[in-house]
């Protein structure tokens, strides 16, 4: 019944899955489009400027442009195959990691519990490094700067997505200890535009989803307060999903 049950909930996040599919790629035509307008009007602004450190800036707007351009591009193709080399998870979790700590320099206490027997795993870096950034950021602002976030990383074996069963795959977990996701949230937290952050856009959860989905995985939860997990699975042994 246990196995059932939780058969049914996957079943049910993909369900949720592709409802906000077309919205986020709805979504993502419109963050596309002033997209180009900004990265012009910085290279124009560069070129007025003499001064090295003011055009570091514009760098900065250029470079995040085209990385959102990319993500957007990503969320609107057709659903071919991601780009995928070999690559150590974790090497790719503790680059996040960075990026938090560069974020936020206040209290958040970061635990590691790897499990070194993982092999690599063929996966888009950019794609991935993005889905992990959105759980990460979720995981810090649900503690508000201030608590402990745990990473950990097992292989489970015989594990079913969907439809497909696999002999083994690698599952991630990102804990931390906040307040935990609002009962009245826990069934939409996957669909676009639904988030109990005040400054969050619910845009987050729905894109990590569907970069894994693109790795034929799926991204679980289990929410209380004091203890918030999300397991991102991912098949060791893949085969490209259809669009």
């Amino acid at each position: 019944m246990t196995r059932r049950a939780k058969i049914s909930r996957e079943n049910a996040l993909l369900i949720q899955h592709g409802a906000g599919r077309q919205m986020i790629r709805q979504l993502a035509h419109e963050i596309k489009n002033p997209l180009g307008g900004i990265r012009g009007s910085a290279q124009l602004l560069a070129r007025q400027l003499d001064d090295r450190e003011l055009t570091e800036y514009t760098d900065v707007v250029i470079s995040e442009t085209d990385r959102l351009a990319n993500l957007v591009d990503t969320l609107l193709g057709p659903g071919g195959a991601p780009n995928k080399l070999p690559l150590n998870v974790h090497e790719l979790i503790e680059y996040v990691v960075r990026i938090i700590e560069a974020e936020d320099r206040r209290s958040l206490h970061i635990v590691r519990d790897y499990d070194p027997g993982l092999p690599l795993i063929k996966l888009d870096r950019d794609q991935m490094v993005q889905a992990f950034l959105n759980l990460m950021r979720n995981a810090a602002a649900a503690l508000d700067g201030q608590g402990t976030i745990t990473l950990r990383s097992r292989a489970v074996t015989n594990f079913t997505i969907g439809d497909t069963r696999h002999r083994v795959i690698a599952s991630i977990e990102i804990q931390d200890d906040g307040p935990g996701i609002p009962a009245h949230l826990q069934d939409t937290v996957f669909y676009p535009l639904v988030t109990s952050n005040p400054h969050g856009t619910g845009l987050g959860l729905p894109a990590a989803q569907e970069l894994l989905s693109r790795h034929g995985g799926l991204i679980e939860f289990e929410s209380r307060p004091g203890r918030t997990v999300f397991f991102v699975r991912i098949p060791l042994h893949q085969t490209d999903p259809a669009a």
